[in-house]
């Protein structure tokens, strides 16, 4: 029997083509990176609902019974304090916080429902809620690992690698966190060297960490200095990010309500996430899981509003399961899509920016990676995800930063762009005359209309190979793996940096030296 391919005409393929063709192997030049404009991609289908309108309710219900039965322990005497004088139940001594949901539905509505980030370059502003979606690399992973030098503890030289890497990828918009922890400096002053690097090395929107008021400080001086911001103008302007985990279940810490704190006093965005993984630190359910994640997430949220009316927050949702066998953390799961698709659900019903991640449990860039890893970004985007966390280089369940997963990730990253850019059309997209002019039983290969369009017609992938069987066995059978070992080689070569005012760099290194020369933050050893 013929089959289908061998039964179709044998169209030659015109000289431009073949000369694309040959050039899918090269491993230098202009397309060795196809990418577009920065430019943030924007939510083009209605987002999926995992649950009606009444199940909604239901989980919104039982969310608010939470706090006003069960209570949240805040551990910060402050925020008691406040919370105290706007309603909550506290008695006298205890650390639990009673609400009830007339006080925390008024505080939540006083957040913005969308607002702008500002960037070091202002063509990199993010706008951060409505149909807006930002990709931001893998965060604070306390390993790396590529092909070359294997598994190993992060270290400053491979963190500044994946600030290049983010830096050179327009699909990346914004760096939410040190790719890698850069052990290698110590913890009282590491703060200092990373914010330091990362307003050097990128000019995209970052975040700093609530780990202490030291360094919630130092992070948002740093900030105000490297954009030339004064004082008045940096409460005014959001532009620098922070996530407040709680930690699940019920309980939001000293450091993480310092930084909802002292983010909310400067204007600043604060990413309220719980870490609620179904069967571990979250009921075994994921609707008693969600219902936990939302009780915290507007705890937290609400308390931002008692700071500071109006302060920028972002609901996050990182709602997952285990694996009951292990008891380690499962991403890319049919769960953990169904719990991203209904955290934005949530998100919308408060009329919040929703802030979601592309994450695997993969140890290595292999099928479980891609698998897990798509299903993750689908769950995301369908869920209307707008801040799409840890969305190139994530392995091994956060434990590991991976230079070839960043690769293979961004092609995947861009393959999303690509799905949610408008289909064109027009009059001339319609090809009506080159359809006219072919007729029947021929090809387009040499139509004007194709001439004119094929360098971009289709997106053109970083990863993929699309050269036949023999050519890519002669060339010695390379996998993704290889080509992205490669190429984040390449793309690191290519880098450049962005330009910086030098007396804003003075600026910067004057501060970092001076509050190292005051020890830095305080730690325990």
């Amino acid at each position: 029997m013929t089959s289908e391919i061998e039964a179709a005409p044998k169209a030659e393929v015109p000289p431009a083509r073949r000369g694309r063709r040959r050039r899918s192997g090269d491993k230098s030049g202009p397309d060795l990176f196809p990418q577009k404009p920065f430019k943030q991609p924007r939510h083009r289908f209605k987002p999926l609902e995992v649950v009606s309108a009444d199940e909604l309710e239901a989980i919104h219900d039982a969310s608010m019974r939470v706090l006003e039965e069960i209570g949240i322990d805040f551990l910060h005497e402050d925020a008691k304090t406040w919370l105290k004088a706007a309603g909550a139940d506290i008695k006298p001594g205890e650390d639990r916080v009673r609400m009830d949901r007339a006080m925390v539905e008024e505080l939540v509505a006083k957040a913005p429902g969308q607002f702008t980030v500002r960037a070091r370059n202002r063509a990199h502003d993010l706008q951060i809620g409505g149909d807006a979606i930002a990709f931001s690399c893998v965060a604070s992973a306390p390993n790396v690992v590529d092909k070359d030098k294997g598994r190993r503890a992060g270290n400053q030289q491979d963190y500044r690698n994946f600030l290049k890497l983010s830096q050179h990828f327009n699909i990346i918009h914004c760096t939410m966190g040190y790719p890698v922890e850069p052990v290698d400096i110590h913890a009282s002053v590491r703060h200092l060297d990373c914010l330091a690097d990362m307003l050097r090395i990128t000019d995209k929107v970052f975040h700093i960490y609530s780990l202490g008021r030291e360094r919630n400080l130092d992070g948002l001086e740093l900030t105000r200095i490297g954009y030339g911001l004064t004082h008045e103008e940096f409460v005014r302007t959001p532009s620098v990010l922070t996530v407040i985990n709680t930690s699940s279940p019920l309980r939001l810490d000293t450091p993480m309500l310092t930084g909802l704190i002292e983010m909310a006093k400067a204007g600043q965005v604060s990413i309220v996430t719980p870490f609620t993984l179904a069967g571990a630190m979250a009921p075994v359910t994921i609707a008693g899981a969600l219902t936990l994640q939302n009780a915290e997430a507007l705890a937290g949220i609400a308390f931002a509003q008692l700071v500071r009316p109006g302060a920028p927050v972002v609901y996050g949702g990182f709602t997952s399961n285990v694996d009951m066998k292990s008891g380690a953390p499962a991403f890319g799961t049919p769960e953990y899509m169904k719990a991203a698709i209904a955290g934005g659900q949530l998100a919308r019903r408060y009329n919040l920016p929703y802030r979601t991640s592309g994450v695997c449990a993969a140890n290595t860039v292999d099928y479980q990676a891609a698998l897990e890893t798509t299903l993750s970004e689908w769950g995301a985007i369908n869920g209307g995800g707008n801040l799409i966390k840890h969305a190139a280089g994530w392995l091994e369940g956060g434990l590991s930063a991976g230079f070839e997963k960043f690769i293979t990730d961004i092609d995947l990253l861009q393959k999303l762009q690509e799905y949610l850019t408008p289909l064109d059309v027009s009059e001339d997209a319609l090809a009506l005359e080159a359809i006219r002019d072919v007729g029947p039983a021929g090809h387009f290969f040499g139509t004007e209309h194709t001439q004119a369009r094929y360098k971009d017609a289709f997106y053109a992938p970083i990863v993929s190979d699309w050269r036949n069987y023999e050519t890519w066995a002669e060339a010695g059978s390379p996998i993704a793996y290889d080509k992205a070992n490669m190429l984040y080689k390449k793309a690191l070569e290519a880098y450049e940096p962005p330009p910086i005012d030098p007396a804003i760099d003075e600026e910067i290194t004057a501060f970092v030296e001076r509050r190292k020369a005051e020890g830095g933050a305080p730690t325990d050893f």
